[in-house]
């Protein structure tokens, strides 16, 4: 399963991690995405979608259906 927010598109991030004799190796930095079941008024079931901690901030200030509408996602096939 791909680590990517179904609502607003984060991912993982390559980075260097720097030593302290400054050695640089590659590492990854991974969205913080949860699995959470969320109540979908419009058609008043629940839909599971895996998200970031910050869309689910969005999504309680802006509410579930008008967020997925301006990101262009059909919550209907969840």
């Amino acid at each position: 399963m791909s680590r990517v927010c179904k609502l607003t598109g984060k991912r993982p991030n390559v980075a260097n991690k720097v030593s302290h004799s400054n050695i640089k190796t590659k590492k990854r930095q991974l969205p913080n995405l949860q699995r959470k079941r969320l109540w979908y008024p419009e058609e008043e079931r629940f839909v599971t979608l895996r998200v970031s901690t910050a869309a689910l901030r969005t999504i309680s200030k802006k509410g579930l259906a008008a967020y997925a509408a301006e990101q262009g996602l059909d919550l209907s096939k969840y």
